[in-house]
């Protein structure tokens, strides 16, 4: 008999335990049934840019009802995601040059939506206290940069710009460094915390210009191009598949000063990109609305 009840109450627990986990994981059928209009999954790059742009529109569709996935890859695997179905889409294209040979290899398995922000910028960027203004003067004080140029991750389009302009400036002297962009601002903050010569790969917009006093070095072969846009791609089929979906990754669109503000925030202290993502959409309703499907409500 006292078997019986141990039994009894072992399968008590066992069934009370799967409860509990069904209730707090997000992969059950009770979380499907409470996203009826499905599971929307966008790639993006960990860049701070791409971070907050991303976690915006995961809190939109959110509040339309959808479950959104985010899944941070590098540059080569986030385009390949969407061109081969796999992933829905992505608002993290740099265009016309960054992100071309990416977009040249998959134009026809991809829908191009346009750009999401414009007046972006691509190049290396030093202090201001550095006394040298061009690319062309790098080589000749090679010492003081102690040979490196901090990168960033190795599959971004930036980091296959740079090595070109390696190449074509024959900064034979320097070697560019992998890293990510975490690491660049990192080793930039200590620099200049140091009053050193550094010189990164740098990108607009970018929390680092609203901090420090910083300028790009020119380029006067243009290998870095001149001002480019952020862009939205997603998956053949998406607008037949998921139209209200497509109509908010097609009606994205805000500005650099927009993303700046959601990126400094983003690097306070104990800050979470989606919560602070939920308090820029409550704070932007009026631009927020612009990007929503006409029949549906206000976001806010």
């Amino acid at each position: 008999m006292n078997n019986r009840l141990g039994i009894f109450a072992l399968l008590i627990l066992a069934v009370v335990g799967v409860w509990l986990v069904s209730d707090y994981t997000g992969d059950t059928s009770k979380d499907e049934a409470a996203t009826p209009k499905g599971t929307v999954e966008l790639v993006y790059v960990e860049w701070s840019s791409e971070i907050a742009s991303t976690n915006v529109v995961k809190v939109v569709l959110e509040k339309l009802g959808y479950k959104v996935k985010i899944i941070p890859v590098s540059a080569a695997a986030m385009w390949q995601a969407v061109a081969s179905d796999d992933k829905d889409g992505l608002v993290a294209a740099w265009l016309p040059a960054t992100h071309a040979h990416y977009l040249k290899k998959v134009k026809e398995q991809v829908e191009d939506l346009g750009p999401n922000l414009q007046g972006t910028k691509i190049g290396l960027v030093v202090p201001t206290y550095v006394t040298i203004n061009s690319i062309e003067e790098l080589n000749a004080n090679a010492d003081k940069f102690q040979d490196k140029i901090i990168g960033i991750d190795p599959g971004a389009g930036l980091m296959s710009k740079t090595e070109r302009v390696i190449e074509e400036y024959n900064l034979d002297k320097f070697k560019l460094l992998e890293g990510s962009g975490a690491t660049m601002t990192a080793v930039l903050a200590d620099a200049l915390k140091n009053q050193q010569w550094v010189v990164v790969t740098g990108w607009t917009p970018h929390w680092k210009f609203a901090r420090w006093q910083l300028k790009y070095l020119e380029d006067p072969k243009g290998i870095y191009g001149k001002e480019e846009y952020i862009g939205t791609i997603v998956r053949k089929g998406l607008k037949e598949d998921m139209p209200e979906v497509y109509r908010v990754l097609d009606n994205f669109l805000w500005t650099a000063d927009d993303m700046e503000q959601l990126m400094i925030r983003n690097q306070q202290k104990g800050a979470t990109p989606y919560e602070n993502a939920k308090r820029w959409v409550k704070e932007n309703p009026d631009k927020v609305a612009l990007w929503l499907p006409k029949a549906t409500p206000n976001a806010n």
